[in-house]
């Protein structure tokens, strides 16, 4: 589950470094200049995405969500398990794949008491997601998976994060797109203000 997350200047940065590696000759302009506000993006909001453009990586801004089915409820997860099976979600799986940056995502426990969820070996963390497009705009949805260790203990589900070696497979190869979609996460670090930090 994902239901909220946090992008600040360190996420904007980890997006210029990640599209200057794939393309060394990209000026700081030509990876976006991008200028984020700080603070937390919930489903509904734009935020910025990596995704393909003429099979070159660049940054775009996207809202979180695509219409429900009444079209008045917001689908913002997809089950990594299940959605090429999907209906829905098929084809912008295979042909309109994103990676989501933050710098950390929150999760609710059955206590209803706020987990951060962020990473202790890097700056941002990305999440595997894909967008669809809707009217006049681009919308995304976050892939998730079965929780791993750093996540069970708040809930059984997380975002499907990606390393930054799978950023561009994941966008650019469709060969490796099933290997992806059922990979484990990296265990993450988890922060709450109602325990010490827990580190895994």
């Amino acid at each position: 589950m994902c239901g909220r997350y946090y992008v600040d200047d360190d996420t904007a940065r980890e997006i210029e470094k990640v599209i200057r590696q794939v393309d060394e000759k990209l000026s700081r302009e030509a990876a976006g200049g991008i200028r984020l506000k700080a603070g937390d993006v919930h489903p509904t909001d734009t935020a910025p995405v990596l995704l393909a453009s003429d099979r070159k990586l660049c940054c775009a801004w996207q809202r979180w969500g695509f219409d429900g089915f009444d079209k008045k409820q917001v689908i913002f997860n997809a089950r990594s398990e299940s959605a090429l099976e999907k209906k829905m979600f098929r084809e912008s799986v295979r042909h309109r794949r994103i990676v989501v940056p933050a710098t950390r995502f929150y999760e609710w426990n059955r206590k209803k008491e706020k987990n951060i969820f962020c990473r202790n070996d890097h700056t941002a963390l990305f999440m595997a997601g894909f967008y669809n497009r809707y009217g006049d705009e681009d919308r995304f949805v976050i892939l998730t998976t079965a929780a791993n260790a750093s996540m069970q203990p708040v809930h059984d589900r997380m975002p499907l994060i990606l390393e930054p070696d799978e950023i561009v497979p994941w966008i650019l190869d469709d060969g490796k797109t099933e290997q992806i979609l059922h990979k484990t996460p990296c265990l993450l670090e988890r922060r709450c203000e109602f325990e010490q930090i827990s580190f895994f």
